[in-house]
């Protein structure tokens, strides 16, 4: 599986539509075919993926121990507000109303591509986020990548 790549500056218009850019819409070839779900994701953000990757997550969710409560409660909380999303003529999709509020998301929006999903953030939300950036990057990576041994790599 390929992951996605890039950052995408979009507006909504007032129906709530957005356009999907060329450059992703090239890294979404199943998307017209097989469709989209958008999701909360778990900042104030929300999350789109390929139907394919939707249903791993589903079957993930799906071996859960649902007899336990916090499991039911997991489940119902990040499944809440899934939708799926259908490309139309013009390579837009309606984002659902009840979604864009969760997040607080207006006219301008950014998409960022995270592997096997793209996030989707109000602009300031976005830019806010990415200000505020761990004071030593550098420190974060060791911690967080450290242990893989992956030779220096960059």
């Amino acid at each position: 599986m390929s992951h996605f790549l890039g950052e995408f500056d979009c507006k909504l218009d007032a129906k709530g539509r957005m356009m999907i850019p060329t450059g992703l819409k090239k890294q979404l070839p199943e998307a017209e075919r097989e469709g989209l779900v958008i999701n909360r994701g778990f900042e104030k953000h929300l999350v789109i993926y390929t139907r394919k990757e939707w249903d791993k997550i589903v079957d993930d969710l799906s071996k859960l121990n649902q007899y336990e409560k916090r499991t039911r409660e997991f489940i119902r909380y990040f499944t809440r507000g899934a939708s799926e999303l259908s490309l139309d003529a013009s390579n837009r999709v309606l984002l659902p109303k009840a979604l864009l509020e969760y997040a607080g998301i207006g006219a301008d929006v950014v998409l960022s591509c995270q592997f096997n999903k793209i996030e989707v953030w109000d602009q300031a939300a976005y830019d806010a986020q990415m200000d505020s950036a761990p004071e030593n990057f550098a420190n974060l990576a060791e911690e967080v990548m450290g242990g893989l041994g992956r030779g220096g790599n960059e």
